[in-house]
This record gives structure tokens, C-alpha cells and sequence, in this order.
């Protein structure tokens, strides 16, 4: 029984149609020719060729030919000869059923040359072999071959202007070049993306919702007298969730949204962004109410230059000048909403980003502490966890962090416990994994001499010793001398999550950064270049406290800091040279300091530099309590400190918590 129902279901099932494919004209057309030649003689008349004719005139086997047109010659056998060796197997063998009695039975072309026809001529009269002259009306056929031959060139060209305007498929676009390439997401097709996706960015996400909910009940803004606002503009460093927004949006509205990138307007050829700018907003307002996404805007919206000597781009701005008129110009341009993302807004023209045309400047910073742990949340569900990984714990340890690198930690820590063969993922694979994605690959095989990996410990002791001396340098979590990437060593730390800083406070943190090379002039008496990182970061430090920050004394409450991004279209400083001169004196001056005052706190505790220097030696990975045995309480202890783990056991494998923001030391040879 159940077999009979199957059966009676796969009856009722419809085949599935097959479509019509364009490429079986092509077939049926090679087919075509291919009959054509092959029967050409008709009749079941075998093709040979003059040899094998002289070879059965030799044995008395034609009875008499004709040559037909002056080009072709029919043969035709005695029919006592027809049953014999070698027409009975070639006749036989010919595509006619049954043996040609008749015939003609064989043929062969002798083109138009009359020495051969002469020749085939005298050969017949010589063996007695009657001929005769036939013309025939070949123009049937030769219409044939005409209609054919312009149906295969007709079928070329219409295959190749497919190909040229777009219609088969992404290897022609040559008419199709001033269209717009924008993805549009309607009719059901979504990103799957909606905001409950988006953790963290709660300001950002409450503005676009506006947006959405206005597009989706209108009605309850415009009783207000209220209008859509026309533009909004997504402005944030990279990795932040820009990008993702605008998925969410797309995922969330229930209009047309047309996704595409600011360099789907560059082309080689002149004219063509701007025409791809009508056709988008042609587009939208076909179908408005609508959304468009730009992603990366600043490609085309770039401030206009004055001269090429200035940047300026005369195809670049004449897409920008569309760009401007479709959203704010002459012409109405209601029910269209332009989102712009960019980390660039500083180079933005001011024309576009006036109100009225991006109305609403949102803009989605790096999370913090409550905002990590809810995107940790989010990458952490496809993960199979250990129920001991403390998300808390992980967003304390990673203050700075970007959205998309918090994506990565977690994927990396996946990797890294796969990697180990094991069944979850614990929380050291996530400390693991944060060493990874700040410090880099860990080069535990690296050749360094042991006169290089003593001074490397003295210099991470160094550091070590002056930030936990000081009051006001990042609380130290871990100091190692094990490679990673291209630092020989490194010491971390963890930044405090605050919005101001002091002068005092960059002084200690600049202090500690030259506590390394500090701790190489005290303990050998000369230096090395193992403190390039840290001299690069005191110095773009010590400027920015000087030239832009104003907490230097001598030069004053000035700053030449340029939010505009205009400045590196320009030759000149904003400044004399005579001020130049004391910029340069003050910036010296303030890390000679702080570079003295680091000499002298190592002077005054070299006892126990020594020793930290001697055990780091020993372990290669020392932590927080490793520098309380030797140093005891720190001197400026806060209250409210991060959880931090102890598990320093032995050296290379040591575990801890990890720090997030950049290594404050990088050994990398100059």
C-alpha cells in the first residue's frame, strides 16, 4: 500500500518544465550544415575522389559517367558488378537503405579546372566508357546556404549585443555603463539584518529608527507639520558598525533600499558617475517612498579644490555637483532618504554636509564597557563556552575595542581552542586570543643571543618599574620578553575608560614609556634601538601636548590642530618659523624631563629592578603579583580596579588576564 501511494504521489507530481535555452538555436543551425555537407550529392551517391575513380575504370567496373555543371562527375557501375568487392561493402555502407540499383553510385568533384574535366574525359574514351554533359539549377540550394549563412551571422550578432548590453550576465556593460549599480533590497528580498541584530549604539539606532518608523507611518509626523529629514550621515571610525546599520535599516524598512559603494561611480570613462547619480535617484523616485545607501561616501564627496595643485578632480566633482543637486536642488525630490557611512568626514565638502541635505550627523563611536559586553554577547551565541568565560570580565579586558575586533577575539578564540582539541572554548582561549590580536603571532623559536634577551628584560623591567611607581600610569597587567609579531618584548597594561586627560597624567604615561631605554642607560650605561615604538609614541605625545592641546606654558593656549582636514592641501604650517623653533625646543625639553625623572626613580629602585629583571628572565611572562612580592603594594592604588586572574605558573605558558590597548613597548630593531 504505501508503495502504490508513493507511486500515485510521484504521479501527481508535474514534471518540472524545462526552459527554452538560446544555445539550442546554435545547435540546430551546425546541424543544419553538417546535413548539408554531408549529402550534398543526394541520391545515396558515394564521395570518393579521382584515384579510386581511375582504379574502377582500370577494372572495367563503370558502365558510363556524367559530369554535371563541369564540376562534378557521376559514376555509375555495371550492375553485375554492383554485388562484388568493393561496391557491395561501400554501397552498402552509403546512407540509403538497400542497395542504389541505378544510381549514380559514386561521385567526385573536380572544382573548375578544365585540365583535370579534359583529362577524366580522354580516360573514358580510352576505356569505351560513354559520358555525357548535364547543366543543373542548383538555386535552391544555393538560397539555402544564403538564408543560412545570414541566420548564423544574424545569431552571432544578437549573442554578442547580449553579451555588450548587460543581458548576458557580468562580462559586458558597455551600454549599460551610465546605469546605476546599486543593489536594491524590496519585494521580500531583505538582509536579514534588523536592529535587534545591532548591540550597543543605542543613540545611533534610535535616530535611524526614526527614519524608519516615519517612512513606514508618515502620518503621525506630518499632522505635526513635521518633514522627513532628507539625509543622514554615519560617521564613526572603522569597525564601529556603520556598515551594519545601514543593514539593519535595509532589513527593517519596508521600502525599496538601494545599497551600493562611493566608488560604484568611478569609471575610466568621462561623464559616467554623474549619469550613474540620475539613474540612481531616477530610480528611487520611481520607486518612493525609498532609502539609498552610500557606504564610503567621502570617495565622491571630497572637498572641491581650487587648481589640480589643490586635489581638485574635475570627474570626481562633477559627480559630487550631481550628487548635490539630486538631493537638494531645483527639482522636488520628496520620498528619497540618503544615508551616507564614511570614517572621513573631515575631508567632506561643506556644500554636502549642510542642512538639507544630510540634516542629521550621527555619529557611532567606540563602544564602551556596558556596549562591549552587549556585542559580546552577540558574537559569543554560535560559540560552544565554557560556562566559567565571564562576558564581563572579557569586555573589562578590552577597553578600545572596536565592534568588528571583538568579532575577530571571538573567532580567534574559537580557532585557538580548535586548535588544541578542545570540546568549548575556555576563558584563557579568549586571553589567548586578545594576545593575538594586539601583540601577534607568538614567535617562541625566534634566534635572539642571550646578551639580547638580557638587555630586552632590563627594558621590560623598566617599564614595569616606572609605571608601577608613578600615579597616574595605566595599572600594569602583564611583562613579557617571549616575541610577538615584530616586538622582542612587550608590557601591558590597562587603560582607564575616561574622556579627559591631564598634563600630569600624560607626564607619567610619557615617563613610563622611557622608562625602558631608562633602565638600559642605567643598568649598561648606553642604549639600544629596542625603544623605537616607545620614542615614536613620546614624541607624537609630547607635540600634541604642545601644539594641539595647549598645556605648554611658553607656547601658550594655542592650537594648530585642523579639524577641518584642509591642511594637508597646504604647503605651509600654520605658524612662524621663529615658533616653530620653540615648538621643538619645548617638545625636547618636556621629554628630557620625563626621560631624567625615569632614570632617577630606576637609580633609586635598581635593587629590585634587578630582581624583577632576573625573575622575568626566569619566567619570560611575569604579572600584577609577581610585582607585588618585589615592590609591594602600589603606592597609588585606586579603589575600583578590574578583576584580574592569577595563573602565572611557569614562564612560557603562563596565563593572565590580557590587556587591549596597543603593547606599550615594541623592541623592534631600527
Amino acid at each position: 500500500m504505501e508503495n502504490n501511494e508513493k507511486r500515485d504521489d510521484n504521479q501527481g507530481k508535474e514534471k518540472p518544465k524545462r526552459s527554452f535555452n538560446f544555445y539550442w538555436i546554435y545547435g540546430i543551425i551546425i546541424l543544419v550544415i553538417l546535413s548539408i555537407n554531408l549529402f550534398q550529392y543526394g541520391g545515396g551517391m558515394v564521395k570518393i575522389d579521382p584515384m579510386d575513380y581511375q582504379t574502377m575504370l582500370d577494372a572495367g567496373d563503370v558502365d558510363r559517367i556524367v559530369v554535371v555543371n563541369d564540376q562534378v562527375v557521376k559514376v555509375y557501375i555495371k550492375k553485375d558488378r554492383l554485388t562484388k568487392e568493393p561496391h557491395k561493402g561501400k554501397i552498402k555502407g552509403s546512407p540509403i537503405s538497400g542497395p542504389n540499383i541505378s544510381g549514380p553510385h559514386y561521385a567526385f568533384n573536380i572544382g573548375t579546372s578544365n585540365v583535370l574535366k579534359d583529362r577524366i574525359v580522354q580516360e573514358a574514351e580510352k576505356h569505351h566508357v560513354p559520358y555525357e554533359y548535364e547543366t543543373q539549377d542548383n538555386w535552391g540550394r544555393e538560397i539555402l546556404n544564403w538564408v543560412i549563412f545570414f541566420g548564423v551571422m544574424i545569431a552571432i550578432w544578437l549573442f554578442v549585443m547580449r553579451r555588450i548590453g548587460g543581458g548576458g550576465g557580468p562580462g559586458g556593460q558597455i551600454f549599460n555603463i551610465g546605469k546605476s549599480r546599486a543593489q536594491v533590497f524590496e519585494g521580500g528580498k531583505s538582509t536579514n539584518v534588523t536592529f535587534n541584530d545591532v548591540a550597543g549604539l543605542a543613540e545611533a539606532k534610535e535616530e535611524l529608527q526614526e527614519i524608519v518608523d516615519f517612512l513606514k507611518t508618515p502620518k503621525k509626523y506630518t499632522d505635526l507639520g513635521a518633514k522627513i529629514p532628507k539625509g543622514a550621515l554615519l560617521v564613526g571610525p572603522p569597525g564601529t558598525g556603520k556598515t551594519l546599520l545601514a543593514k539593519a535599516i535595509a532589513g527593517e524598512a519596508n521600502v525599496p533600499f538601494f545599497s551600493l559603494s562611493g566608488s560604484d561611480f568611478v569609471e575610466m570613462f568621462v561623464g559616467v558617475g554623474a549619469s550613474r547619480v540620475r539613474d540612481l535617484f531616477k530610480q528611487a523616485k520611481e520607486k518612493a517612498p525609498s532609502i539609498i545607501f552610500i557606504d564610503e561616501i567621502d570617495a565622491i564627496g571630497r572637498a572641491r579644490g581650487r587648481s589640480v595643485s589643490m586635489g581638485a578632480n574635475d570627474e570626481r566633482e562633477n559627480t559630487l555637483n550631481q550628487l548635490l543637486t539630486e538631493m537638494d536642488g531645483f527639482g522636488t525630490n520628496s520620498g528619497v532618504i540618503l544615508i551616507g557611512a564614511t570614517n572621513r568626514a573631515d575631508v567632506l565638502d561643506r556644500a554636502l554636509m549642510r542642512a538639507g541635505r544630510f540634516d542629521r550627523q550621527i555619529f557611532v563611536d567606540m563602544p564602551d564597557l556596558n556596549e562591549r559586553e552587549e556585542i559580546l554577547k552577540v558574537h559569543l551565541k554560535p560559540l560552544k563556552m565554557d560556562i566559567n568565560v565571564d562576558v564581563e570580565f572579557l569586555a573589562r579586558q578590552t577597553p578600545g575595542f572596536s565592534g568588528a575586533d571583538l568579532a575577530n577575539i571571538c573567532n580567534e578564540a574559537a580557532l585557538i581552542a580548535a586548535r588544541k582539541k578542545k570540546k568549548q572554548v575556555d576563558k584563557q582561549d579568549f586571553l589567548d586570543a586578545v594576545d593575538r590580536v594586539i601583540g601577534g603571532l607568538e614567535k617562541k623559536n625566534k634566534i635572539i643571543t642571550a646578551d639580547e634577551k638580557k638587555a630586552i628584560a632590563y627594558h621590560e623591567a623598566g617599564h614595569a618599574t616606572v609605571s608601577w611607581l608613578v600615579e597616574h600610569a595605566s595599572p600594569l597587567v602583564k611583562v613579557t620578553i617571549v616575541p610577538r609579531g615584530r616586538s622582542l618584548g612587550a608590557a601591558w597594561y590597562l587603560p582607564e575608560e575616561r574622556h579627559l586627560t591631564t598634563a600630569e597624567q600624560m607626564y607619567d604615561e610619557i615617563c613610563a614609556a622611557l622608562g625602558g631605554r631608562a633602565a638600559e642607560d642605567v643598568m649598561y650605561g648606553k642604549v639600544s634601538t629596542g625603544a623605537l615604538s616607545d620614542l615614536e609614541k613620546v614624541t607624537k605625545q609630547a607635540y600634541a601636548m604642545v601644539t594641539m592641546y595647549g598645556l605648554n606654558d611658553r607656547v601658550g593656549n594655542v592650537s594648530f590642530y585642523d579639524s577641518s582636514g584642509q591642511g594637508e592641501y597646504s604647503f605651509g604650517k600654520p605658524y612662524s618659523e621663529r615658533t616653530a623653533q620653540t615648538i621643538d625646543e619645548e617638545v625636547s625639553k618636556l621629554v628630557e624631563l620625563q626621560y631624567a625623572r625615569a632614570k632617577r626613580i630606576l637609580t633609586e629602585n635598581k635593587d629590585k629592578l634587578t630582581a624583577l629583571a632576573t625573575q622575568l628572565l626566569e619566567k619570560e611572562v611575569i604579572f600584577k603579583e609577581d610585582l607585588e612580592k618585589i615592590f609591594g603594594d602600589r603606592p597609588f592604588q585606586k579603589s575600583v580596579e578590574p578583576p584580574n586572574t592569577n595563573g602565572h605558573a611557569n614562564g612560557r605558558g603562563a596565563t593572565a588576564p590580557v590587556p587591549t590597548d596597543a603593547p606599550a613597548t615594541d623592541n623592534t630593531s631600527a
